[in-house]
């Protein structure tokens, strides 16, 4: 069975003063695929943290580790043939205050960990396989099956932290989301390439980049090819998600330049999402059976998607835009609230791909769409449209 490995050259730059590099091998810290460095890696970045800050430098050869946590003015930079291996454990990831699917809770720590660190980089077919097992059982038994109940960690979760470069990273089969970013400003990834398998286990939930709660993010020159949602945009659900301090507005978003194999969808608006505004995808290339744009409603949540620009898109894929209610997990709480969802200002142009489909628009009952403009299309012409669930299209 093909072990879960990472491979990551990243290097996150500092503020103010040149950072000191600490080497973990000249701290008795040894390449072994089997034994865990958790402790001792650890131990490198709070003493580089205590000293004031400094570069983690991890050489050629396999490290197995469980959660690192980065601090303040700390950064990580893995040499050429260097591999961070996530360990098969949850016990090697602890459960500690986090964020998941649109919910502040307790959840399990990502392999590599990043909170409120302005200025700043991670993998198992068993938890693939206890998942899938999981539904498998949850299904006979006609109950649902969330994406909760088997433990997995995260490949990389950064929350709040401003002006995040990560740069020619390589981030491969993660256990859950693979790039989780919530409450962060100014991020850029540059050159990455995400992946997830679809077989011989697929990799359930494994998101490329998932953006939550965040403003001023450019996702550029990458590959993503992943067995969920390649960009997905976040920001909370449920009937009363828009009063909550946790949840959030998501803008400014920038994907360009890059390329996107088999996934669940290039660019999805949802599951979990309040309010979605000026988000760009442009100059990419898709070479897929799925939608270039997926906007998922939710009948238990309001939702407010504006400014979204789809332009220059080449390949080939499944359809072009697809909007469908989503009611998976669907919970009201109680409340007595009916929320309702609003698409406006939406503009296509310059698609020339060999899709499946154009696609379909179809929402909620009380949800309205406006202003949607196609320019320069090419390629398949036919569009559904159920105007009786969007009474003022």
């Amino acid at each position: 069975m093909k072990k879960l490995l990472l491979l990551m050259c990243l290097l996150f730059s500092l503020l103010n003063a040149r950072s000191q590099d600490y080497l973990i091998t000249k701290f008795g810290i040894k390449a072994d695929s089997t034994k865990l460095n958790r402790t001792a890696i650890q131990r490198v970045i709070d003493q580089a943290a205590a000293k004031g800050g400094g570069t983690i430098v991890i050489p050629k050869g396999t490290f197995l580790s469980g959660a690192l946590f980065f601090k303040p003015k700390t950064s990580l930079r893995l040499m050429e043939g260097a591999v961070l291996k996530g360990s098969d454990d949850i016990k090697d990831y602890p459960l500690i205050p986090s964020r998941m699917e649109g919910q502040n809770l307790d959840y399990y720590a990502a392999l590599v960990n990043v909170y409120q660190v302005d200025n700043f980089s991670i993998t198992g077919l068993r938890f693939w396989k206890a998942f899938w097992a999981n539904r498998e059982v949850k299904q006979k038994l006609h109950q649902p099956s969330t994406n909760l109940e088997v433990h997995r960690p995260r490949l990389l979760f950064i929350w709040g932290c401003n002006n995040v470069n990560i740069k020619k990273v390589q981030l491969h089969n993660s256990r859950f989301w693979t790039t989780h970013l919530y409450q962060c400003q100014n991020v850029l990834m540059d050159g990455c390439d995400i992946r997830s398998p679809f077989r011989p286990v697929k990799a359930p939930s494994t998101d490329g980049v998932d953006i939550d709660v965040c403003k001023k993010v450019t996702i550029r020159n990458c590959y993503i090819s992943v067995n969920d949602d390649a960009v997905c945009i976040k920001g909370g659900k449920g009937p009363d998600a828009q009063k909550l301090p946790g949840n959030g507005i998501v803008e400014d978003i920038l994907v360009e330049n890059c390329s996107f194999g088999p996934s669940h969808a290039t660019l999805t608006l949802g599951s979990e999402c309040i309010h979605a505004r000026n988000i760009t995808i442009r100059n990419c290339k898709v070479n897929n059976d799925c939608p270039i744009l997926r906007l998922k409603m939710r009948p238990d949540t309001y939702q407010l998607f504006e400014n979204i620009t789809v332009e220059n898109i080449t390949g080939t894929c499944g359809a072009i835009v697809n909007m469908n209610p989503w009611k998976q997990f669907f919970d009201l709480n109680g409340s007595s609230e009916k929320p309702y969802g609003t698409v406006k200002n939406i503009t296509l142009s310059n698609i020339n791909v060999q899709a499946k489909s154009f696609g379909e628009l179809e929402g909620n009952p009380d949800d309205t769409v406006s202003n949607i403009v196609f320019k320069r299309y090419y390629g398949y012409h036919k569009i559904t449209c159920i105007k009786k669930q969007i009474p003022r299209y």
